[in-house]
């Protein structure tokens, strides 16, 4: 038999079957990412087919050092609101921050169905009860196999292997053709808990035809495959040894049910009471006890404030702060302030999770505080105290041969990570004209004349800071950028509201820019030259006082910028009396 060319292979291997019959053209699916492009975060996105709707995930990502003073950063829900009326529900992969933490945020303005499997919705019921939505949102639960019907659309979870349970990956049955998603994965063949991703069903939806491929990308530029959960908890294993007579404090994050599972069963063979420090940890473990995703003996579990009560080698405190949060527990440990618990040589500290991009060298600092109060520290760079929870290679280039897709779009992830993960499509056998590394806002219509970008629509981030949600923006991070960068200088004057005669000032006060005590001579130079424009547009009778702030601005601005090289922000302020 004559070998096939890898023309032909192509053809043969993502050609797909038409939907309908009788030539009748299929209908388009549109894609439509809204997050996770381009990024590491606030991942969501919206499937439409027919004038149905529905989103996927809803989450959050964390501020990087330019966005001073900002909390979280959230998809722009314009498009949302605008096509609320064809929206069926929101469908939840797994309860990761990055995939769940806008929902609050956006349930405030659309009353919308969610589907999520049983942990997921704990995790979701934690944060509405923090916003006070609890009572007013429905979540349903769901299992992998379970048919969700969303308008003429049907949704499938698919069970995957994550760094935390209940993950699911979704097919979405169209009209126009099958769409799957694996939301965050990774292929591990002994998983602590539960059963490894399910490659039959990918497989089988792969031999059925499939239209579009979303995968995750995040580990695309590492070789080989993840390693499982469990060499974690053989490592855990060697320093629970390690650390006899010594205080265990390890630091993960909160929803990693299985190392805290890990965790637990090493406490319970070396003899350990457990305590938990940290809103976000209590929270979560109490809800994954209730819900029996956790287990252990009643009597192992003691609260925080009596830790002090055993000897430091009979405690494991487990707590937040693996990022080096500020406020988190292990941060004011590390800086002394924490009203519990004093770190020493007694202290045996496990920072178990790798930094997220952006925020090493906070981690770095509260790794370094821990060592000077005397603790010996274990962190990811050092041994195996945290593993991904995210696909490599080998994984990414075996899930791409199974689902056999005829259109790949790699998604979660920065662009060089959706841009290896699309090189490793095109290894894969994928023509890469049907690759699209898509941008946050395109609608990607995909229909019989292939995938193309339709439009644009309205996206990409909203700031929250404290309880302003949207009221920080461009203008306002250029502030507090100039701010952080030359400081501020506030000139202060008084005049006669009726004649605009100079009364007092100006006076300069200076915040971030030049000890006032040390610089007289910069600061009386700046004072004169305020009063010039003040005495100046005072002779020319006009009391146009914008005006006059804007050409002091500008004059001082420059006197300042002679002498130092450096730009404050200026702020006039004139009193009429």
């Amino acid at each position: 038999m004559a070998k096939k060319t890898e023309k032909q292979y192509k053809k043969r291997y993502y050609t797909r079957k038409k939907q309908t019959q009788n030539n009748t053209p299929s209908p388009a699916i549109r894609i439509i990412p809204l997050g996770g492009l381009s990024e590491i975060g606030k991942n969501m996105t919206v499937y439409e087919c027919m004038g149905d709707m529905f989103i996927v995930d809803c989450g959050n990502s964390f501020p990087d050092s330019e966005m001073f003073g900002v909390d979280l950063v959230i998809p722009d829900f314009t498009y949302i609101t605008e096509n609320i009326d064809k929206i069926k529900g929101i469908v939840i992969t797994h309860g990761h921050e990055d995939h769940i933490g806008s929902l609050p945020y956006l349930l405030r303005e659309v009353n919308l169905p969610v589907y999520a499997t049983q942990l997921t919705k704990g995790l979701i019921e934690n944060k509405l009860i923090e916003h006070s939505l609890k009572s007013v949102v429905e979540i349903n639960v769901i299992r992998p196999g379970d048919r969700i019907q969303m308008g003429c659309m049907t949704v499938v979870p698919i069970h995957v292997n994550h760094s935390i349970p209940d993950a699911v990956g979704l097919a979405i049955e169209s009209p126009a053709g099958t769409v799957i998603t694996t939301g965050d994965f990774k292929i591990d063949y002994t998983p602590p808990q539960g059963e490894t991703t399910d490659l039959a069903t990918f497989a089988e939806y792969g031999r059925k035809g499939v239209l579009a491929f979303l995968s995750d990308s995040t580990n695309a530029e590492r070789h080989g495959s993840s390693a499982s959960e469990k060499t974690v908890g053989r490592s855990f294993e060697q320093f629970f040894d390690k650390a006899s007579g010594k205080r265990i404090i390890i630091a993960t994050f909160s929803s990693n049910i299985y190392r805290i599972q890990q965790i637990l069963d090493l406490a319970v063979r070396h003899g350990r009471k457990v305590a938990v420090s940290g809103r976000s940890m209590v929270n979560n473990i109490q809800m994954a006890f209730e819900l029996g995703y956790l287990k252990a003996p009643e009597t192992i579990m003691i609260e925080a404030d009596k830790v002090k009560d055993y000897d430091p080698g009979q405690v494991v405190l487990l707590t937040t702060g693996s990022q080096g949060e500020p406020l988190s527990a292990l941060s004011r440990m590390a800086g002394g302030t924490h009203r519990q618990f004093s770190i020493g040589r007694n202290d045996f500290i496990i920072i178990s999770a790798t930094p997220i991009p952006g925020n090493e060298k906070m981690v770095t600092k509260v790794v370094n505080g821990l060592l000077k109060l005397g603790a010996e520290v274990i962190y990811e760079s050092m041994y195996d105290v945290h593993v991904s929870g995210h696909a490599c290679q080998e994984e990414l280039k075996l899930m791409l041969n199974l689902v056999k897709p005829q259109y790949f779009i790699p998604v979660h992830g920065e662009y060089k990570h959706l841009k290896r993960h699309a090189m490793l499509a095109e290894g894969a056998g994928i023509p890469e004209e049907n690759i699209v590394i898509a941008n946050i806002g395109e609608v990607l219509k995909i229909d019989d004349n292939g995938i193309t970008v339709e439009e644009t629509v309205t996206a990409g981030q909203v700031l929250v800071d404290g309880l302003g949600v949207g009221d920080v923006g461009s203008v306002v991070l250029r502030d507090r950028r100039h701010l952080s960068q030359d400081g501020l200088v506030v000139v202060v004057f008084t005049v006669d509201g009726c004649s605009g005669q100079l009364l007092s000032g100006p006076d300069i006060v200076s915040r971030g820019f030049v000890y006032v005590k040390e610089s007289e001579a910069l600061i009386s130079e700046a004072r004169l030259a305020a009063r010039e424009v003040i005495e100046k547009y005072r002779a020319y009778d006009y009391q146009d006082w914008t005006v006059v702030k804007s050409k002091i601005r500008d004059r001082v601005s420059m006197s300042l910028y002679k002498k130092t090289k450096r730009s404050p922000m200026v702020l006039p302020i004139v009193m009429e009396v």
